[in-house]
């Protein structure tokens, strides 16, 4: 009994050993013992940008940083130039198993790659389509853009209101459209003037276009669908009150009314953890309402009245309560009827053949 006694401490040295040598071995070699899922993130913008890309990039690691993933991150990655698909290739190589494309070109345009590899998911923001390994994901911003029409439809003394654009396709157009809805709600003589600058980010492009619309069309109000504030900032300066995009602006007036924003941490929290849990792709598309916290309005100005916050209370309680913005006779700028008294436009109609624009649209050159 007593020589099995002092094995018993030989034995415990020995299985140490063993097992500091294993983790040196592991180290040397530059294995992770713990290792973690691996998420990419291309955006078109740096990780640093104020907007659409520091927002999406801030959203994405708190996400990750919470359900204990590593986060690899492609940036400046321009639509339409290839790079979207190299890109791609090279998270797959660094060992990424989720890929999030948060550009709406960039699904389209790496169609064939997210073919070539089936055991990635990938995730598509406000993607046209779907694939058994894509997913279409986005917000219903335009539940809030409702919300900001109707700001705007009982603030304006002119009747004219701006709106700067990126470019057309559906998701552009349902922010067109919910707002101008909104606006016509309570103000049907107004008008939502729409001019488009054909690309995502451009300070000079965005400006000009501004001044445009409120030296040509008198608008009073001016919102947009771009990367960045540049137009809340603009108009400020030129005493226009402003509807902002993506976060609320600092620094500005009570001349910038609200903001339609985004809350991304919470949307990305939602879908990595669906991967994480060993559910990815498990529907065609995630869109998130208001009632997630997903999208909503930032603060809204003092010099906004007390009538017109009724107003969007109301509205607001309606929408959670299951109100379709999309729903009732609604017309289109042509004079077309687009939706009936007892219908609702669909989902999928909303998400990708929305290439009309409602009654009190006007486009301008």
């Amino acid at each position: 009994m007593k020589n099995e006694h002092k094995k018993l401490p030989l034995l415990l040295v020995l299985a140490g050993t063993i097992i500091l040598t294993i983790i040196i071995t592991f180290v040397v070699m530059g294995l992770d013992l713990s290792e973690k899922h691996k998420v990419g993130l291309i955006i078109t913008g740096s990780t640093h940008d104020d907007g659409w890309n520091g927002m999406h990039y801030t959203g994405v690691e708190a996400a990750c940083i919470k359900l204990d993933t590593k986060l690899l991150v492609k940036e400046n990655i321009s639509e339409g130039t290839g790079d979207c698909a190299k890109a791609v290739k090279e998270l797959v190589e660094q060992g990424a198993e989720m890929i999030i494309l948060s550009s709406y070109g960039y699904p389209e345009e790496v169609k064939e790659v997210i073919d070539e590899y089936p055991e990635i998911a990938f995730y598509g923001i406000s993607a046209e389509y779907y694939a058994e390994n894509m997913t279409s994901f986005f917000g219903r911003m335009y539940q809030a853009r409702y919300l900001t029409g109707i700001i705007a439809g009982m603030e304006t003394k002119t009747n004219e209101i701006g709106y700067v654009v990126a470019m057309k396709n559906s998701e552009i157009n349902r922010g067109i459209n919910a707002f101008t809805l909104g606006v016509r709600s309570v103000n049907p003589e107004a008008t939502v003037n729409v001019i488009e600058t054909g690309v995502w980010e451009d300070e000079e492009k965005e400006t000009a276009a501004a001044e445009k619309l409120i030296d040509g069309k008198n608008v009073d109000i001016i919102t947009y669908h771009q990367n960045r504030d540049y137009i809340s900032r603009f108009a400020d300066e030129k005493g226009i009150s402003s509807i902002g995009y993506h976060e609320a602006s600092q620094g500005l007036s009570e001349k910038h009314l609200t903001s339609a924003v985004w809350n991304w941490e919470s949307l990305y929290y939602e879908i990595i953890r669906e991967f994480v849990q060993g559910d990815p792709n498990c529907v065609q598309r995630h869109w998130f309402g208001m009632g997630t916290g997903v999208v909503g309005l930032s603060e809204i100005s003092p010099a906004v009245s007390e009538d017109t916050l009724h107003e969007v209370e109301a509205a607001k309680s309606r929408i959670y309560a299951g109100m379709e913005i999309f729903s009732g006779e609604i017309y289109d700028n042509e004079g077309n009827l687009r939706c009936g008294e007892d219908e609702a436009i669909s989902d999928i109609v909303l998400l990708s053949k929305l290439d009309w624009y409602v009654e009190g649209v006007e486009i301008c050159e």
